[in-house]
Order: structure tokens, then C-alpha cells, then sequence
């Protein structure tokens, strides 16, 4: 008896309340491989790497209900390298994502924290860049335009995402500088729409970022948030898809003007890529960038896939014209609903840049700047979700 009500007592203080329409999942996403280069800071180079198409994350998500249509959410999202353990974003303790809010299933959702934003939920996944048949590798020049695998994470942001009216989603987003007597300095915000009915998707946004990198902010240098330094980066975006069977066709336009610039930063190797547009070695003026991709994709069979995009980016930055030619070919097998295997490759080249500034160096997304203007990249991989 004695041993009954000890066992009893020992189960209620370990106890964890639990409600029955509430839930915290943990999951995860790897994507690992070998990758080869042909020209990474001028030398060929094979290398085991993580998160060259998807992130790779574990993170922690979880809704209560309160009753009335009405929850609260939460996530907590560590993104991670796999090859060596360190953090993706370095020095964040949920890098990826963190952030809490109110679901309503009348009113919508609104979240608060570190989130992406408007642009990358519903412009990107309408491109090759944020799914798995292309992913990170296949950004648009310097990752321009935020259509990434969720390379870009923005901090203090106040989200609203609307319900399923009809196929349409509209979200609207404003992230704070956080700054005591410089309320617009280091700010981003932003609002899109997608709609989406049987076989057709289409989607627009626009995002703006002011002084991003300038100290902590809405996009901090420091864990590789901001990708230009400017003192203002606007970003326009137009993409559509549809679905016909086993095959999906895809294009998309984007449109990105960068004020008075004075760098771009390089998610891949970390590293603040400098110019030699003057003597203080940094790029001046403004960057214009126009992204043209076409994409698809097609079931082979159910486990296997085949896909590829091409963008063309038309460029204008102090009187001269670059521009980048940027391809991509992808297979992939399922060897389960959750572990696939594929091959990868990208292309870039790049012409009519100034001479001698990074622009005029190709570099394809989580790669090292090559030091010519072409870049070659193939990779094998394997990735796994939990």
C-alpha cells in the first residue's frame, strides 16, 4: 500500500498538464552532400557542406486552443551546419525562427518575434529558390530579392497573416528597429498576396529595408540577416505556376533597387565582400537588379524527379549594365515519404559588370565568391525530414 501511494505521489509532481487540443511537435530538416566548385576564391575545391538547397533545422511548434476559433501558436527553430555542428546564424539560439502569436480561424493570425517575411512565404514558394527541386543553390544573384530557401530571417517583426478567403492569402508585415531615437534606421517592412485555386497559383509582394546592417536592427550583419548594406533596399515581386498531371510549370519576376550601397555581404562564407569602385574600397552608388527566371518541374515516377530553371538578371549600377545568366538542373529519388536523395548543379556567368568589383565576380548562393566571372557548381546530397 505504502509503495502504491509513493508510486502515485512520484507520478502527480512529475505530471505535465496536457490539453487534448494542444500539441508541441518537435521536427527537423537535414540536407547534407559533397559539393564540387570550380572556382571558389580562385581555386577548384570539393567540399562536404549542409544546407546547400534547404536549411537544415531541428525546432520545436506548438498551438493551445483557447476556445472560440481562437489559439495560441508558437515556433522555435534552430538552424544548423551539419558538418560541423555550429550555428547557422551565429550567435543566435533560435536563428531560424522564434516567435509566438494569436491564430484566429475568423480573423487570421498575427505572430510576433523573429520570422521571415511577407515576400519568402508566398512570392518564393512560386520559384525554383525555396523548394527542394532547386533550393538555396539556386538563388538569384546575391540572394537580391529574399526568394531563398529561408536565407533571410528578420528580427522584432509583427506579422499578420489573413485567412483562406476564396484562394486568396494576403500578409503584412513591419519589423522594428528597435532604436531609441532612430526609429527608421535598420526597419523593414512589407505585405503580399497569393492566390491559389486548383492547378494555378499566383502570388506579389513588396519589401522594403532601411539602413539594413546598420548595428542591430530588423537585419543585423552580425548572424548574416542582411544581405546589402544600403541605405535603402526595395524589393518588387510578381510569380506564378500551374500544374498539369506530373509536370509543373513555373515564372517569375522580381524587381530590386538598392540606395546608395555601400556593400554586399555573403551569406555562403560569411564575409563582407568589399569593391574597388573608389579608394575607400566599398561599392557607391546605386544597384538595380531585375530577375527574370523560368522554371519547372516533372514526376518521372513517384519517387523520381526531375527539374530546372534558368534567370536571367538584368543589372544597372553607376552607368554600366551587368548581367548575370544563372541555370540550374536538378534530379531527385525518394527512397521514402521522407528521405530523398539528388543531384544538383548550377551554372552562373556573369557580364558587363565594373571591372574589379564583386559584381563583376559570379557566386552562386551559400558558395564563396569565384574570383572570374563564371562559377560552376555539382552537388550530391541526401535529406531527411522528422
Amino acid at each position: 500500500m505504502k509503495k502504491s501511494l509513493l508510486t502515485l505521489a512520484l507520478g502527480s509532481a512529475f505530471a505535465i498538464p496536457a490539453h487534448a487540443q494542444s500539441s508541441v511537435t518537435l521536427y527537423g530538416l537535414i540536407d547534407t552532400g559533397l559539393i564540387y566548385a570550380s572556382n571558389q576564391q580562385g581555386h577548384n575545391s570539393w567540399q562536404e557542406t549542409s544546407s546547400a538547397t534547404q536549411n537544415t533545422v531541428f525546432g520545436l511548434k506548438g498551438t493551445e486552443d483557447l476556445g472560440a476559433g481562437l489559439k495560441a501558436v508558437f515556433k522555435l527553430e534552430q538552424g544548423f551546419l551539419l558538418n560541423n555542428g555550429t550555428q547557422a546564424f551565429s550567435g543566435d539560439g533560435f536563428g531560424s525562427q522564434a516567435w509566438v502569436g494569436l491564430e484566429s480561424d475568423r480573423y487570421g493570425t498575427v505572430t510576433l518575434g523573429r520570422q521571415y517575411d511577407v515576400m519568402n512565404d508566398l512570392v518564393g514558394p512560386l520559384t525554383a529558390e525555396v523548394n527542394t527541386w532547386g533550393g538555396s543553390l539556386a538563388a538569384h544573384p546575391f540572394e537580391n530579392d529574399n526568394l531563398a530557401a529561408n536565407s533571410v530571417v528578420i528580427d522584432n517583426m509583427v506579422k499578420y497573416v489573413s485567412p483562406i478567403y476564396h484562394g486568396l492569402t494576403v500578409e503584412s508585415m513591419y519589423a522594428f528597429s528597435n532604436k531609441a531615437g532612430a526609429f527608421a534606421t535598420n526597419r523593414s517592412y512589407g505585405f503580399a498576396a497569393s492566390y491559389a485555386m486548383g492547378p494555378l497559383n499566383l502570388a506579389a509582394g513588396y519589401l522594403q529595408f532601411n539602413n539594413a546592417g546598420a548595428g542591430t536592427g530588423a537585419a543585423p550583419t552580425s548572424d548574416y540577416s542582411a544581405n546589402f548594406l544600403a541605405e535603402r533596399q526595395r524589393v518588387w515581386s510578381v510569380a506564378g505556376s500551374y500544374t498539369f498531371g506530373s509536370a509543373l510549370v513555373g515564372v517569375a519576376w522580381s524587381h530590386t533597387q538598392m540606395d546608395n550601397l555601400g556593400g554586399v555581404f555573403s551569406f555562403g562564407t560569411g564575409t563582407y565582400l568589399g569593391a574597388a569602385d573608389d579608394a575607400s574600397g566599398s561599392l557607391n552608388g546605386s544597384l538595380r537588379m531585375d530577375n527574370f527566371e523560368i522554371n519547372g518541374k516533372y514526376g518521372l515516377t513517384e519517387a523520381w524527379s526531375v527539374s530546372g530553371a534558368y534567370t536571367f538578371t538584368d543589372g544597372a549600377y553607376n552607368g554600366s549594365s551587368p548581367k548575370w545568366h544563372t541555370g540550374m538542373l536538378q534530379t531527385a529519388y525518394a527512397l521514402s515519404k521522407r528521405t530523398d536523395v539528388y543531384l544538383e548543379s548550377v551554372y552562373q556567368i556573369v557580364h558587363g559588370a565594373p571591372e574589379g568589383s564583386v559584381l563583376s565576380h559570379a557566386m552562386i548562393n551559400t558558395l564563396g565568391p569565384s574570383s572570374s566571372n563564371s562559377q560552376l557548381a555539382v552537388m550530391v546530397g541526401l535529406r531527411h525530414a522528422f
